[in-house]
């Protein structure tokens, strides 16, 4: 399967920490195992520490069944068999999330009220698939400590010009709302009551499920194609009074969208973070002296996409910049971009994590076998830059060229915390506690209480300071949990005993509590 087979590095037992070297068995809530591999390499004097904070995904995409499922038809048995390899694929390489597309084309991956069920489920649009795939996948996600980003496309209706739609779509129902583009089916965007009903739509997912974020990537406008333009012009006459340029007109209407479904996802549940990834270039400083020092494609242009805007206004709580280029690129320099996205957010309190093109990793675009874990070389030096998101999850499971086994071999040897985002309101449980630390035959036993946490994260430190710098290093962190109950366990396994042990507790949105007291371990 790769070059090193991740496998080799834990034993999957059930749920597990969020982290490569970590394993957890059984619900937070209950009784847990972790590896102690994490702790095989000790902090040297000079060594720079692993971040404890980073957001650490993949986009798993359902569109024309890239990811998941990975073809039309297959039963409910197989459909969640393969998701739950996926989450297997983002345990073993130590990702604390996962972007999930849940509405790929108009379509539902849930009991919409709004839409028909999804034809990448079942082949046939419309067709109940015989169980809640947005209610297991959250369940499930959560149960292994992973956050759960519902993905949504706001204007795609169909992969073709002239699709077998459900009779009771509502691109049926309502044929003055789409126009054929470049192949596809879209949306008109430029519509107010498209824009609502897109809106309520999605909002249908984010009020009836316990999703942790709400995710759109880079489909607004259609990406241009050259000679065609939009056939919008009936809508801008009937929609606009004519003073604003039809270009602007265009962002103003994704702005529109932007800014009302983040002050929806905030009313109705203020603790989902609300992130986009939009195409990697904003503008060319050729175009604008506040772009970047590129020369390729702008978003700003080809999908009418201000995102730089989105980041000012606060209208995201995340950007995730899909820099799917490699260094020394010389239209779009990765390194260049990151810089430029980093600068861009500083101040603002918008999170900044980076969208990684991991395909180019195993196809061969990326010369360098050590591209992306080169890429991590550089974003961990950058303070505004909080993860990495990578596209997609195939990507990272066909490691033809061993580009991955290679950034989570330098990178992901230890697990990582969510990183809280300032936009995002929330509170820090109150202080937890830990009940004991004890020997048992398979490790040390340690077991907590953690009043009104969402989740738990085990430290091990080599002695009772427990400081700032210790809850910065990913180095002892042993394991990341879901807090089902307020009181659980977790046995480190392998562990000998040595060191103390402390637990941090953390709301929906990743708020730190004060750490608990520091225990030595009773034998």
């Amino acid at each position: 399967m790769h070059p090193v087979d991740r496998r080799s590095f834990l034993r999957l037992s059930g749920s597990a920490a969020v982290g490569s070297t970590a394993v957890v068995a059984g619900l937070a809530g209950g009784s847990a195992l972790v590896g102690a591999a994490a702790h095989a390499d000790e902090p040297g004097p000079q060594d720079p520490a692993p971040p404890a904070r980073e957001f650490r995904a993949m986009w798993l995409s359902s569109v024309v069944n890239i990811d998941w499922p990975s073809a039309p038809g297959l039963s409910a048995e197989e459909q969640r068999a393969e998701y739950l390899g996926w989450l297997d694929l983002a345990q073993e390489i130590g990702l604390n999330a996962v972007i999930a597309q849940v509405r790929p084309t108009a379509d539902a991956f849930w009991p919409s009220r709004f839409e028909p069920w999804s034809m990448y489920l079942t082949g046939t649009q419309g067709q109940d698939p015989g169980y809640d795939p947005l209610a297991f996948q959250i369940e499930q996600a959560h149960a292994r400590g992973l956050e759960y980003h519902a993905w949504f496309n706001p204007y795609r209706v169909a992969m073709s010009e002239e699709p077998e739609l459900a009779p009771d779509h509502p691109a049926r129902q309502h044929p003055e709302w789409v126009w054929p583009y470049g192949g596809k089916l879209y949306y008109d965007p430029g519509l107010p009551d498209v824009r609502a009903f897109v809106q309520d739509a999605m909002m249908d997912a984010v009020t009836h499920y316990d999703v942790d974020g709400v995710h759109f990537d880079d489909y607004f406008y259609p990406y241009a194609v050259a000679g065609e333009d939009y056939p919008d012009e009936e809508t801008y006459a009937a929609h606009s009074d004519g003073s604003t340029p039809i270009q602007d007109w265009r962002r103003g209407n994704i702005d529109a969208l932007v800014r009302e479904m983040h002050a929806r996802i905030r009313a109705e549940k203020p603790w989902v973070r609300f992130g986009i990834s939009p195409f990697g270039i904003w503008r060319n400083a050729s175009s604008d002296p506040a772009g970047s020092d590129t020369s390729g494609s702008e978003s700003y242009e080809i999908i009418c996409a201000d995102s730089r805007r989105w980041v000012q206004e606060g209208w995201v709580d995340y950007i995730t910049p899909q820099i799917y280029w490699q260094f020394g690129n010389p239209a779009a320099d990765y390194e260049s971009l990151v810089h430029w996205w980093s600068g861009t957010v500083e101040g603002t309190g918008v999170g900044l994590f980076i969208g990684e093109g991991a395909y180019k990793a195993i196809d061969g675009t990326f010369e360098e076998m050590t591209e992306l874990g080169d890429h991590l070389d550089l974003t961990r030096t950058l303070p505004a830059v909080a993860g990495n998101v990578y596209f997609s999850a195939k990507s990272l499971r066909e490691d033809a060229t061993g580009s991955v086994d290679d950034l989570v071999a330098r990178h992901y040897g230890h697990p990582a915390v969510v990183p809280a985002l300032e936009s995002v309101p929330g509170e820090a449980p109150e202080q937890p506690t830990v009940v004991s630390a004890r020997s048992a035959a398979d490790g040390v036993q340690v077991r907590w209480r953690a009043r009104g946490a969402t989740s738990v994260a085990l430290w091990h430190l080599p002695d009772e300071e427990i400081g700032q710098a210790q809850l910065a290093d990913g180095r002892r962190l042993v394991a990341v949990v879901r807090a089902e109950r307020a009181a659980g366990e977790i046995v480190h396994e392998g562990a000998d005993g040595s060191g103390f042990y402390a637990v941090t507790a953390y709301d929906r949105t990743w708020q730190q509590s004060e750490p608990s007291g520091a225990v030595a371990v009773r034998r």
